[in-house]
């Protein structure tokens, strides 16, 4: 269900201004202070455990820390980090090294970073239960990096690596990442996310969301969704006020991409301009559809298309490509790339070494293909007796000379009428 925004997925904000002032049950404003072995459990609501601000610098070793406190507004939560487990606010810089953060209550979230702020955390478990209760979270421009960093969530609207309203940087590397609420993604970005070496996955939701003109990136790290008619990832701009802009970025390269459901497309693109690039990536697309861009519920009906811009270097891939009128898509396949499926309307770019399996009738607004194209017969297109359309009054395909070709396999390349 949509969060208080009307943003699917686990969005983490709505409209608000701050009108709680955070408090800690352990403060620090100034100072640098290192302790081992604590213990903070707060227990009221709007109550962070550990609040820390100004010049203060904090190292925390081996400490346990729970809150079983409430927020009383999610926004607030969400933009500010009010009843965070670990928040740091207004400069303050946070280290923990092992231990434990666990929240239960709503709009809980396990560590925040908010402005200037930065938290660095290391061999941590966060572990977050209740709704829009954030596992590690940034907003206002805060940083927050995690090595071997373990985080579950539980609830509805509650996604482990997020920022929100005015972003933030969040940097992970190795570590476990496992969302289980309705809408709770893996990884939500306002800002920029980068995950190295890690293990993330989502049971109620897409795996990766990209609100506005931001980004994440993902390197040899394993990302998998698995519930029915939603999508491995999502790529949009809700017009919420949270993030600005119209483009996403989703680059990956090595490890895993995986989307196990029977319905919803790996990747949906809608009202927003997706670049999207895999380069190694071992890919799993169980609901047929690897690329839809769509008008959808966000943005002015007519104008709300999704633009994508896809590469994929050395991949091998099932699934249809399916844009509507008001979108559009531009698909290059390089350095060995096998795709199978169909095409309803894309521009397509194949280098010598890369091939298309046609599954059915198919679209192409444009193809760049001259290296594959040899009098009018192409090898790296197997058409398996279908054929597919292409339009030859664009300039884009005068090298095809309003010809009809001769696809291997069978099947043929020709103009549409």
């Amino acid at each position: 269900m949509p969060d208080a925004s009307g943003a699917p997925a686990g969005a983490p904000g709505g409209n608000s201004t701050a009108q709680y002032t955070p408090t800690g049950l352990y403060s620090l404003s100034s100072g640098t202070v290192s302790q081992a072995n604590a213990d903070f459990a707060a227990t009221n609501d709007d109550q962070s455990a550990v609040l820390v601000s100004g010049t203060a610098n904090l190292t925390l070793i081996n400490a346990t820390i729970t809150s079983s406190g409430a927020s009383k507004s999610s926004d607030e939560s969400s933009f500010y980090g009010l009843d965070a487990g670990v928040l740091a606010q207004s400069g303050g810089k946070v280290t923990l090294t092992g231990g434990a953060v666990t929240t239960t209550g709503n709009g809980a979230n396990g560590i925040f970073a908010y402005g200037t702020s930065t938290i660095t955390a290391s061999n941590v478990t966060i572990k977050d239960t209740g709704q829009y209760a954030h596992g590690a979270m940034a907003s206002g421009g805060g940083t927050v990096v995690l090595t071997s960093v373990n985080i579950s969530t539980a609830g509805a609207n509650s996604g482990a690596i997020a920022t929100d309203r005015g972003g933030g940087t969040i940097t992970a590397t190795g570590g476990t990442v496992t969302t289980f609420g309705q809408d709770s993604p893996a990884i939500y970005s306002t800002g920029n996310i980068s995950v190295t070496g890690g293990t993330l996955s989502a049971s109620g939701s897409e795996a990766a969301v990209i609100e506005g003109a931001n980004s994440i990136t993902l390197t040899n790290s394993n990302l998998s969704s698995s519930k029915s008619g939603k999508w491995g990832v999502l790529i949009y701009q809700s017009m919420s006020g949270d993030a600005s802009g119209t483009k996403g970025t989703f680059t990956m390269s090595g490890g895993s991409l995986a989307y196990t459901a029977s319905s919803g497309p790996l990747f949906y693109v809608t009202n927003s301009t997706g670049v999207i690039s895999l380069k190694g990536v071992t890919v799993t697309n169980g609901g047929g559809v690897l690329i839809k861009a769509a008008t959808g519920s966000w943005g002015t009906s007519g104008s709300n298309g999704g633009i994508v811009v896809f590469t994929a270097d050395g991949e091998t891939l099932v699934g249809d490509l399916v844009s509507d009128s008001s979108s559009s898509i531009s698909a290059t396949l390089k350095d060995s790339t096998a795709l199978t499926g169909s095409i309803n309307s894309a521009a397509l770019t194949l280098d010598a070494s890369s091939v298309w399996n046609v599954t059915g009738t198919s679209y192409l607004t444009s193809l760049s293909d001259a290296s594959g194209i040899s009098g009018i017969t192409i090898a790296n297109i197997h058409g398996n007796g279908h054929t597919v359309y292409y339009d030859a009054n664009l300039a884009a395909n005068s090298a095809l000379g309003g010809k009809t070709y001769s696809l291997n396999g069978g099947g043929t390349l020709t103009p549409k009428a």
